[in-house]
């Protein structure tokens, strides 16, 4: 299943340029999920969903929960990782994990770059933390938290990388500009 917005150029096994591109791995909690849907509509980024989702998508279920900007967010739908890569062309990654050795400053986040991040209650699987070691970041934090809330984590990092990029499409200025 993919719901996308109409005019944003197909991605057929060529990656997205131009866009950061979020993917969460089995996310659990849908007041997450509709955070992290608004940052993508007010920057640009795609959404990928990787099943099992604790949560419903369907238009009747987004139309209940008022999301009113879920029309800004081209989000893709995956059975499950397989699915994922073998449906896109992920030249760069980044994995965001508590577990990850460097921090996510340390990147550098090209044009059309994925952003990874895990379930809420485990974050992104062991096994493909240990496959993609080289891209693994983490978020500073004190040792005695055990994690960042999963909507802030991606807004922190996506924003990193948008700054890196000088900010691609976005309004650099408010209305009390002069």
């Amino acid at each position: 299943m993919i719901l996308e917005r109409r005019d944003y150029p197909e991605s057929t096994k060529t990656g997205v340029n131009g866009m950061l591109n979020i993917v969460l791995v089995e996310p659990e909690i849908p007041q997450n999920c509709g955070n992290i849907a608004r940052t993508c509509a007010a920057t640009g980024c795609n959404l990928h969903l990787i099943r099992p989702l604790g949560f419903d998508i369907s238009e009747k279920a987004v139309k209940r929960a008022g999301l009113d900007y879920w029309n800004l967010v081209t989000v893709r739908d995956y059975v499950n990782l397989d699915d994922f890569f073998a449906k896109n062309d992920v030249r760069q990654m980044w994995c965001l994990s508590t577990k990850a050795p460097r921090c996510y400053t340390e990147a550098n986040f090209e044009d059309g770059c994925y952003l990874f991040f895990g379930k809420e209650t485990k974050g992104l699987p062991e096994d493909f933390l240990e496959q993609h070691y080289d891209s693994c970041v983490r978020i500073p934090m004190r040792q005695e938290a055990r994690s960042l809330n999963l909507s802030d984590a991606v807004a922190i990092t996506v924003f990193e990388a948008l700054r890196q990029l000088d900010y691609p499409g976005l309004q650099d200025f408010g209305k009390m500009r002069k």
